[in-house]
């Protein structure tokens, strides 16, 4: 009753439960994500209903600080590359491109595609946001 007098949703409730019953019953401590690849920490979080693709790259950029997490998932992110990388005529009336063009576009900004992501949000939408 708590949870959804803030608002969220019984799919949203069930979820948080998930997360809960996630790190309630885990075997390993989550301070082991940081010696394992992103592709590891992904495989683990999306394993829990309700965590998808983005939420984990979202993890990996933000919890684990982790410099090189390319979140093509992100429309921000997907948005400010068509502004800035994209030629309209590659679009060729479509609104984006195929996953592996945008990784073909930031490959020069690895090992920091993370920075290059939040320098791309932040060209989308200048004004600082605060917490």
């Amino acid at each position: 009753e708590m949870l959804r007098a803030c608002g969220l949703s019984g799919q949203k409730i069930a979820y948080a439960k998930n997360i809960a019953e996630f790190y309630k019953t885990r075997k390993t401590h989550a301070a082991a994500w940081e010696a394992h690849d992103d592709a590891a920490v992904i495989a683990e979080l999306t394993a829990i209903k309700g965590i998808g693709s983005w939420t984990a790259e979202m993890f990996l950029m933000f919890h684990l600080a982790r410099p090189d997490v390319l979140p093509l998932k992100d429309l921000g992110l997907l948005k400010a590359m068509n502004r800035y990388y994209v030629d309209e005529a590659q679009l060729l009336g479509k609104k984006w491109l195929k996953p592996s063009d945008y990784e073909a576009i930031a490959a020069p900004w690895a090992p920091y595609r993370s920075v290059a992501t939040w320098y791309l949000w932040r060209a989308l939408d200048p004004v600082p946001v605060a917490y």
